[in-house]
């Protein structure tokens, strides 16, 4: 979420690194809390028409029996419902007959948590960190970890297209302009471009922009590099995607509770070996899947802390351009420690000001995370309130940065932020949930109950993915079947696989 675009950013090397230390560094509660009851308004959910689901079931009986229930109803939880519609549809079409009914229970509105609350942004890293990732896990675990962004994005794109919903989820395939900072910067940024273009890797797509054109062109006086990516309105996307898999197949049924919190997963001696818990009654289930990113220690307490997935706060605004912008200026923007957007003035619900800037949009604005202190706000889970000095940085960023585009001084339209989900490696953790996370050892106690989380402020990316190997898994483990990993996913990921060696 906010977050979908943390490029190689100083924010997320600071804070994977105080992770490691931040035990003895902080004094915190390791363990997520719930999501709050009143969260910050959020421009993807609170504009008005926006979340179509956005109180689905409610009120009225729940859900008291399930194949699957799905906590978590963002990115991650309603993928992993398109994924299994899919592959029950293709097992009817290849004959076999598999009847799966699924619920998915989301503590807040639908869709409320980092998915609704990020920056917007669709973004494959393309081929930054790929050294790091060379070093660390060797040339295909590197290769693996740029692929599936890719891969995931262009997915999700491709289901855009078939259903033509781009000016539904108003898509924008603008490419991501990443400005530079310094000489030192943009030669690490090009010998990274160059060890993984010698490795395989397909960057012909990049391009390298000197400050004068970058001046020229879009206005702010750095270097850049340029790289296909995309935004969109993610919560519309994902109501898509709950659509699409309500009506692929006869034999898969969905059901979905809003405003149910979740807490407690219990074991049941009985033919559903899970009984999922809320205040309003309890689901029984024979599989588990917690997408519930920066909050699953909630649930998982073995979770918590700085070996697990660490709770972190970020922040977003809205800003008002001071002119309109050309055509080029209409990309998704990355560096400087921020990260940015401008919304479409024709997108599919007006966000325009005043008459006389109707044409001037909206800027989705993130990122300045240093201003978070040496905690940088991990171990947060209330996305109630905001940072006031960040609130200050980030209103100052668009009018420094681009001096002729915005004006110094102006407030934000809105302001708010949201919970993502840290893991010391930057990597989410895919898989059956084991007891033991640093060597993935297990007594079976968990068995049944899976998770996709803590993707480290870069899930647009990568949940889609992750969600698809989780449904694959718990399709697998329906049919009595062994699962194999696809090729495509990194390794690593794994929830079995939880280390820093070569793999």
């Amino acid at each position: 979420m906010l977050w979908a675009v943390l490029i190689l950013s100083l924010l997320q090397n600071s804070v994977l690194s105080s992770i490691v230390n931040s035990q003895e560094a902080l004094s915190f509660q390791p363990i997520a809390s719930l999501p709050v009851a009143n969260a910050s308004k959020s421009f993807w959910i609170d504009t008005p028409g926006a979340n179509l689901l956005g109180n689905e079931g409610s009120i009225g009986p729940l859900t008291e029996d399930a194949d699957v229930c799905i906590i978590g109803a963002g990115m991650t939880g309603i993928s992993a419902t398109y994924h299994l519609a899919k592959a029950i549809e293709k097992l009817g079409l290849e004959g076999s007959s598999l009847e799966v009914k699924a619920v998915v229970l989301e503590a807040r509105e639908f869709c409320s948590g980092a998915t609704g609350r990020n920056g917007g942004h669709l973004t494959p890293y393309s081929f930054f960190n790929y050294r790091e990732y060379e070093e660390k896990y060797g040339t295909i675990e590197a290769l693996k970890s740029l692929q599936i962004e890719n891969r995931t994005a262009m997915a999700m794109v491709s289901i855009i297209q078939e259903h033509q919903l781009a000016d539904v989820v108003d898509l924008v395939a603008g490419g991501h302009l990443m400005l530079i900072s310094s000489e030192e910067e943009y030669a690490s940024l090009k010998e990274e471009y160059l060890a993984a273009s010698r490795a395989g890797l397909n960057v012909g797509d990049v391009e390298w922009l000197p400050e004068e054109d970058v001046d020229r062109i879009y206005g702010a006086s750095y270097s850049a590099v340029k790289f296909p990516a995309f935004n969109f309105w993610p919560l519309k996307f994902v109501t898509q995607l709950y659509l699409l898999a309500n009506s692929s197949t006869p034999h898969f049924s969905l059901s979905l509770h809003t405003h149910t919190p979740v807490t407690s997963v219990t074991p049941l001696s009985s033919s559903r070996i899970w009984s999922v818990n809320t205040p309003r009654g309890s689901v029984k289930c024979s599989h588990v899947l917690h997408a519930t990113n920066g909050y699953a220690s909630h649930l998982l307490p073995q979770f918590g802390g700085p070996s697990g997935i660490i709770p972190t706060r970020g922040q977003i605004v809205v800003m008002r351009a001071a002119t309109p912008v050309n055509d080029s200026w209409k990309a998704s923007w990355g560096g400087l420690d921020h990260y940015w957007f401008p919304r479409p003035v024709n997108g599919s619900i007006s966000d325009h000001g005043t008459e006389d800037g109707k044409e001037n949009p909206v800027v989705i604005l993130g990122g300045g995370r240093h201003i978070g202190g040496p905690a940088f706000e991990q171990y947060e889970t209330d996305d109630s309130v905001v940072n006031t000095a960040l609130g200050e940085e980030l209103r100052a960023f668009l009018p420094e940065t681009f001096p002729h585009m915005f004006n110094k001084g102006e407030d934000a339209e809105m302001e708010w932020t949201g919970i993502m989900g840290y893991t010391s490696m930057a990597d989410p953790f895919v898989g059956p949930i084991v007891e033991h996370l640093q060597s993935g050892a297990t007594s079976g106690i968990f068995t049944g109950q899976y998770i996709a989380a803590g993707y480290s402020g870069h899930g647009m990316p990568r949940a889609f993915s992750c969600a698809e190997a989780i449904a694959n898994m718990i399709i697998a483990a329906i049919q009595n079947k062994s699962w194999s990993t696809p090729e495509w996913l990194p390794k690593r990921y794994l929830t079995k696989n939880r280390s820093q060696e070569k793999n």
